[in-house]
């Protein structure tokens, strides 16, 4: 076990792999990063189902018998990455147990071509739950704004939420609010508030991909002297609107009457640019209550070489925002940015869905007995 890894887990963050493969599963992978490398939980998305169906061969005999029994492809698609995420959830299951139901946990997307309509993101979500069947699942729903509902709704009828793709301070603000709605509802409806779980995904690296590019085309001294600056500051930001919204009367409330904290977890955390170190989107983002999902590649360099130098991220708030004050300063609009972001998770998510569909419906086709 990294020492890097045990001290992250002693300043409170929660270390969760952003990956999940058949490959991974029956080979032990994940079961060897959970008993060595302080893996606690895993997230996945359509690229990443995307792209362990299309580069893996344990799916073929699965979706064989998908073809045979004549299961459309929608249904296919469910039931090969339900499959895996239930498998998934049975060996985080006694981190789920040990941590009392905190960590252990595993997120399944609902389908991103319904991110803005409220109404079949709810039905996607009771469906998920439905299938995977595990207490310690998250289905993720994307935080646009008629997600933000479907988020209140979710969670109001005790299913576990991962809010994603969350990439602007107002934005979270937003889904700090969907998440108390939900639990007000939730103990109204005379539900165990403390079964029903949720974290926030803020993203991080996007963050600076984007604004570096514009900077770049600012091409001034004071703009590239920004470069790398955003996405830490932004996340920083974020934290201390949780800990703003974990101070108002309403969630002391519903934290009284046994509500779990929705815990901001810092996704999109591999770095993106050469230039920048590989571990900074967790060495600078140490604060306690937080999860940080990292690429395998970025949690072994964490383990190997990284700088957990206590908490980064309290403190720094008076600094974080006049990073955005100097970026709004030399034209770079914070407003435009995380629009921009939100509108391209959403497309590449649902291109990787929509890959994964067509790369399935062949496969269907190919396999199913002639009539």
């Amino acid at each position: 076990m990294s020492d890097n890894l045990d001290r992250l887990a002693a300043e409170g963050v929660a270390v969760w792999l952003d990956d999940l493969s058949r490959e991974r599963l029956a080979g032990g992978g994940l079961a060897d990063l959970v008993r060595d490398q302080r893996v606690v939980g895993i997230t996945s998305n359509p690229t990443i189902f995307a792209k362990a169906i299309r580069s893996g061969a344990r799916y073929d005999a699965q979706v064989g018998d998908l073809a045979r029994r004549g299961v459309g492809v929608e249904e296919a698609g469910r039931a090969l990455t339900a499959f895996d995420v239930r498998w998934a959830c049975d060996v985080l299951r006694p981190v789920y147990e040990a941590s009392d139901g905190v960590d252990g946990r595993v997120s399944l997307e609902v389908d991103p071509r319904v991110a803005h309509d409220t109404a079949a993101t709810i039905a996607e979500a009771r469906a998920l739950w439905w299938l995977v069947d595990r207490p310690n699942m998250f289905v993720k729903i994307p935080a646009t704004r008629p997600g933000l509902e479907a988020i209140s709704t979710a969670l109001a009828e005790g299913i576990s939420i991962n809010v994603t793709l969350i990439f602007s301070l107002d934005r979270y603000d937003q889904v700090l609010r969907a998440f108390l709605e939900g639990m007000t509802q939730a103990r109204a409806a005379g539900r165990d508030l403390a079964s029903i779980a949720s974290v926030a995904s803020f993203f991080v690296s996007r963050v600076d991909t984007e604004v570096d590019s514009r900077l770049d085309k600012i091409g001034t001294p004071e703009a590239l002297a920004l470069r790398g600056r955003a996405a830490i500051a932004n996340a920083r930001l974020a934290y201390q609107h949780f800990e703003q919204a974990t101070a108002s009367d309403q969630w002391r409330e519903l934290a009284a009457a046994g509500m779990r904290p929705q815990r901001p977890l810092w996704a999109s955390t591999g770095v993106k640019d050469p230039a920048y170190a590989d571990t900074r989107y967790v060495d600078e983002l140490v604060a306690p209550g937080v999860v940080n999902t990292m690429p395998e590649q970025t949690l072994r360099a964490v383990a190997d070489h990284g700088r957990i130098q206590g908490d980064t991220i309290r403190g720094t708030y008076a600094a974080s925002q006049q990073v955005l004050d100097d970026l709004e300063a030399v034209g770079v609009s914070y407003d435009d940015v995380v629009r921009v972001l939100e509108e391209e998770g959403i497309a590449k998510f649902t291109a990787s869905g929509n890959e994964l569909l067509e790369q399935l419906e062949t496969e269907l086709h190919a396999t199913r007995p002639a009539a």
